[in-house]
C-alpha cells in the first residue's frame, strides 16, 4: 500500500503518465459533484489485498529468511514507536480464520504477496529452497480455490531478502534481475497450475525513492539523486525478464497473465487554463507512474524525465544524466511486457510548477521542477497524507486510458486510514470513502476505461511500515495487544459486502438502507471487543473493569 508522505518534506507519493497527454485528456472537463446509481459489467471481479510483511509475522519460523524489512523494523528509531512485523496479524497461522472472513465478505478474489526469503532464504535459489516456505503458500492458494476465492499474486511487495543486500547491494545491483527471474520462476513451477494472476512489483516507486533515495523504508539508503532511478532501472529489467520467462515456458500451459501494480495520485493543475500548470501536472505523472508505466507500453522512459533529469544532470557539471538509459535492445525487451497494468490509488494533489535550482548531487523531487498542494476543506482521516479527493479516481483512471492505449487495469490497491488514539469500529468515514471512490471508478468504467477489478485496502489491519501499528486500513479491525491477535468486523465490512452483492449501486434508498445497517452492526462488535479487552485486563490481576467503554471506545 501507499506508505505515509510528509506533506512539508515534499515526500507525497504520485504517479506519472506521458508528455502527450494534452492533446488527449481534457484538463478543464469537471464532473465532480453527482453520484451516479449503476452497476458494473457482469464478472467484475471484487477482492480485499494484503502483503506478506504486514500481515504474516512469523518471521524467523519454519526456514524463512530475514528480509531487509526484518533488518531494518529492528534498527532502534527507524519505525514509529519502534515497531516491528515480527508478529504482526499472525496471519501465517491463521490461513483458514482469515479466509473465512474473505468467504463472509463474498469476494472473488485476494490479492497477496509470496515472501521472497520465506521459500528461498538467502534469495539465491541455488543455496536452498524452503519447502515449509511453499507448503504455506500451497495450502493459502488452495484454500481459496476451494471457496471460489481467485487469488492475484504478488511477487514481490518490498522484502527483498537481506543477504542479497548485503552481499550486492540490492536492487543497485542488476544481479538481482537474474535472482529474482530465478525466483518468480519457481512460483510459476509450483504454483502457477493454480495462480492466473501474476503482478511482479508492488508500487515500484517506494522500492526505488524511500528505500534508495530518502531512506524511510528500507534497506535505508540515502542515494540521492541517483540511487532511485539506478533502482527502478533494475527493477523495470527484472519485471521484464520475469514477463518474457512466464511467456516462453509457462503461457501455453498455464494460461495466466503478468502484469505490474504501480500506485498513483492523481495531480490536478492549479489552474487547469495555465499551460505551466497542466504541464507541471503531467510532469507529476510523468515521475511517478509513467517512470514505469511509458517503458513497459512505449518502450522507454517519459521525454520529460529525460529532458529534466538529464538538464539538471547537464547544470550539475555531470558528463551524462544520472537517469540511466535503455539501450535499443532492451527498449524493445521491455516494451510489451504487461499483460494487465495494476492500479494503486489512494488520494489526490493540487499541482504548479516550480523551480529548483539544480544542486549538486541533485534529487529525485527538485528534478521535477513543480510544488504539491492540497486543498484544506478535503477531508482528512488522520493520516497526513491522505485526504479523500474521490473524483481524482476517475481523473486518473481516464488519463491512464489516454496515455496507454485503455490497458486492461486492475484496481490492486483503494483504502483509507485512521490514526487515531482510539478503537473504532464504527468506520463511517470508510464506508463514505469506498461508496464515493466505488462511484468515481463506475463512471470510469462507463467513461470507457477497461477495470476489470477492484480491490479493498486492505482486508486486516497489520503493520503500516515506517508507521507501525499507528495506522489502520483494514476492513478488519486486528486487536494486536491480545495473545491471539483476534479479529472484529468494522461497520465497511457490511458496507462493502452489500456493493460486492449487487455489484454495484442499485437506488438511493437501497445504498442509504447500507449504510444505515452497516453502522447498526459495529455496536455489537464493539461490545465483543470491549468484552475481550476486559477479561485481559481481569487476567493481569486488575481489581476493577471498566463498566461502561469509553465514549469512542477510547483506550
Amino acid at each position: 500500500m501507499l506508505p505515509r508522505c510528509a506533506l512539508w518534506s515534499g515526500h507525497v507519493l504520485v504517479l506519472v503518465l506521458c508528455l502527450s497527454a494534452a492533446e488527449d485528456f481534457d484538463w478543464t472537463e469537471n464532473h465532480r459533484r453527482s453520484f451516479y446509481y449503476g452497476t458494473f459489467p457482469a464478472g467484475f471481479s471484487w477482492g480485499a489485498g494484503s502483503s506478506a510483511y504486514q500481515t504474516e509475522g512469523a518471521w524467523d519460523k519454519d526456514g524463512k529468511g530475514m528480509s531487509i524489512w526484518d533488518a531494518f523494523s529492528h534498527k532502534k528509531g527507524k519505525i514509529a514507536l519502534n515497531d516491528t512485523g515480527d508478529f504482526s496479524c499472525e496471519g501465517y497461522y491463521k490461513v483458514k480464520e482469515d479466509v473465512s472472513l474473505m468467504k463472509a465478505l463474498k469476494l472473488n478474489h485476494y490479492a497477496f504477496s509470496i515472501s521472497w526469503p520465506r521459500i528461498i532464504p538467502t534469495g539465491r535459489k541455488l543455496d536452498h529452497v524452503n519447502e515449509r516456505g511453499i507448503k504455506y503458500y500451497d495450502d493459502l492458494i488452495d484454500l481459496l480455490l476451494e471457496n471460489n476465492i481467485t487469488p492475484i499474486v504478488t511477487l514481490y511487495h518490498w522484502d527483498l531478502p537481506q543477504f542479497l543486500q548485503e552481499k550486492y547491494g540490492g536492487w543497485q545491483n542488476q544481479s538481482m534481475v537474474n535472482y529474482f527471474d530465478d525466483f518468480a520462476n519457481l512460483c510459476f513451477e509450483r504454483f502457477g497450475n493454480r495462480v492466473k494472476h501474476w503482478v511482479t512489483f508492488n508500487n515500484p516507486w517506494s522500492i526505488a525513492v524511500e528505500g534508495y533515495e530518502t531512506g524511510e523504508h528500507a534497506p535505508g539508503l540515502r542515494l540521492r539523486g541517483t540511487g532511485a532511478y539506478r533502482a527502478a532501472h533494475n527493477i523495470l529489467k527484472a519485471h521484464a525478464k520475469v514477463w518474457h520467462t512466464y511467456d516462453a515456458q509457462w503461457r501455453n500451459k498455464q494460461k495466466g497473465m503478468v502484469g505490474i501494480s504501480l500506485s498513483g495520485v492523481w495531480g490536478e493543475p492549479v489552474d487547469s487554463t495555465n499551460p505551466r500548470d497542466i504541464e507541471a501536472a503531467e510532469r507529476f505523472f510523468q515521475f511517478f507512474m509513467g517512470w514505469f508505466a511509458t517503458p513497459l507500453f512505449h518502450g522507454d522512459y517519459p521525454p520529460a524525465m529525460k529532458e529534466y533529469i538529464g538538464k539538471k544532470s547537464a547544470l550539475q557539471g555531470l558528463g551524462s544524466s544520472r537517469l540511466p538509459a535503455f539501450s535499443p535492445q532492451e527498449k524493445s525487451y521491455i516494451k510489451g511486457t504487461c499483460d494487465f497494468l495494476g492500479v494503486g490509488h489512494f488520494t489526490s494533489r493540487y499541482i504548479t510548477q516550480k523551480n529548483f535550482p539544480p544542486m549538486r548531487g541533485g534529487s529525485y523531487f527538485t528534478d521535477r521542477d513543480l510544488a504539491e498542494l492540497v486543498d484544506p476543506l478535503w477531508p482528512d482521516p488522520g493520516s497526513e497524507w491522505l485526504y479523500s479527493v474521490p473524483w481524482g479516481f476517475r481523473r486518473l483512471l481516464n488519463f491512464i486510458r489516454t496515455q496507454y492505449g485503455n490497458p486492461m487495469i486492475y484496481v490492486t490497491e483503494n483504502g483509507v486510514s485512521e490514526k487515531m488514539p482510539c478503537t473504532q469500529l464504527c468506520d463511517e468515514w470508510r464506508i463514505e470513502y469506498f461508496k464515493e471512490y466505488i462511484n468515481e471508478l463506475l463512471k470510469a468504467v462507463h467513461d470507457g476505461v477497461n477495470v476489470k477489478g477492484y480491490t479493498a485496502w486492505s482486508l486486516l489491519d497489520k503493520f503500516e511500515w515506517d508507521e507501525g501499528y499507528s495506522e489502520r486500513f483494514g476492513l478488519y479491525y486486528v486487536d494486536f495487544k491480545s495473545r491471539n491477535k483476534a479479529r472484529y468486523p468494522k461497520a465497511s465490512v457490511q458496507f462493502y459486502k452489500r456493493i460486492i452483492a449487487a455489484n454495484g449501486f442499485p437506488s438511493q434508498r437501497e445504498v442509504d438502507s447500507w449504510k444505515r445497517k452497516a453502522t447498526e452492526t459495529c455496536s455489537a462488535s464493539n461490545q465483543r471487543l470491549a468484552a475481550a479487552r476486559g477479561k485481559s485486563w481481569e487476567s493481569k490481576g486488575h481489581a476493577e473493569i471498566p463498566k461502561a467503554w469509553p465514549k469512542h471506545d477510547e483506550v
